[in-house]
């Protein structure tokens, strides 16, 4: 089969490398998996950088979130189990852990139906409790995983808030659904949010960057609010300060998606089956900027890496040719 390998850590159009190897052989447990539709997320760019929490034995192949066909001929979502990602033609999983294919969604939208929506679920709902009015702000509205959060807030009656850095972010930020967009480039965030909250601030604050967009979270955040840490897509892990924390009355609060396989796994298969019955009303459905066959896979990761993308970038395998794939011209994080 053919297959993306990591042999080095590098940037992955420096580093990602298409070969012909051996088909993977499935250990206990675990099953084979045609893959139909891999959707390119922000940790395929920390791996290859060598940067992830998880590290996979060189050389790897890329890919954590795929929609494939067992050999019986279902449809499903699974995480791939490592070093056989997903950026090939077939990948291995664990049998416990697949999930069934909302038959609303194709391949490509049902991929990205996974990890960025179940982030999304879990942080929202399971760990900062969002209830029906409140207001939630999403940093990076117009990526993959803030583009999950954004759909996620208004199938739950917020008020959504969406922060971008651009035109065309901000333009696809409100076709999601955002009440308010806020570009970061022109904009004063944290001005802007108070001016667009009465001085109140955001209740939840949805916050895969990190870094700065850190910094003007604590400055907006509400009363008895609570900011969501997800991700750090802007390269830098802020250091809170607990006393700001302690004087304003706000929760922070980590979410580590993956633990929840370890931890308590019947959640995961809860919140699937909510995202099902969501994606069949049409309340969710994930934006699939682009569709790239197997061969574009490196340029696709590296886009995703240097932050011009929109909302997801999938993967198909069967896919022929190699189109050039949709991007913005410069910026960092969605």
């Amino acid at each position: 089969m053919q297959a993306w390998q990591v042999h080095e850590i590098g940037e992955p159009s420096e580093v990602m490398r298409l070969a012909d190897v051996a088909t993977p052989t499935p250990a206990a447990g675990q099953v084979l998996l045609k893959v139909r539709a891999a959707t390119i997320n922000f940790p395929d760019v920390l791996m290859c950088r060598g940067q992830y929490q998880v590290r996979p034995p060189l050389p790897f192949t890329p890919g954590v979130e795929i929609c494939g066909e067992t050999e019986d001929g279902r449809r499903v979502l699974a995480t791939p189990s490592l070093p056989h990602g997903g950026l090939a033609e077939y990948a291995v999983a664990d049998a416990a852990a697949l999930l069934p294919a909302p038959d609303t969604l194709d391949d490509a939208e049902a991929a990205a139906l996974h990890i960025g929506y179940q982030t999304g679920w879990f942080g929202l709902h399971r760990r900062a409790r969002l209830e029906a009015g409140e207001t939630l702000l999403v940093h990076a509205a117009a990526g993959g995983v803030g583009s999950a959060a954004v759909q996620l807030g208004k199938a739950a009656g917020a008020t959504v808030i969406g922060v971008v850095g651009g035109a065309e972010k901000a333009a696809v930020a409100r076709e999601l659904g955002c009440d308010i967009v806020i570009d970061r480039r022109a904009q004063d965030v944290v001005g802007a949010v108070k001016e667009a909250t009465g001085g109140r601030g955001a209740d939840v604050i949805y916050d895969p960057v990190g870094g700065d967009a850190y910094t003007q979270s604590t400055k907006v955040v509400a009363f008895e609010g609570r900011i969501v840490v997800v991700g750090f897509a802007g390269g830098t892990i802020p250091s809170p300060g607990l006393n700001h924390a302690l004087v304003k009355n706000y929760s922070i609060l980590g979410l580590h998606w993956g633990l929840y396989g370890t931890k308590n796994p019947k959640l995961i298969q809860h919140c699937h089956e909510r995202l099902t019955e969501l994606a069949a009303e049409g309340a969710i459905r994930p934006l699939v900027s682009a569709r790239v066959p197997l061969t574009g896979a490196a340029d696709a990761v590296q886009r995703v890496g240097d932050g011009v993308t929109t909302g997801r970038v999938s993967v198909l395998p069967g896919l022929p040719g190699l189109p050039a794939l949709p991007g913005l011209p410069d910026g960092a994080a969605a």
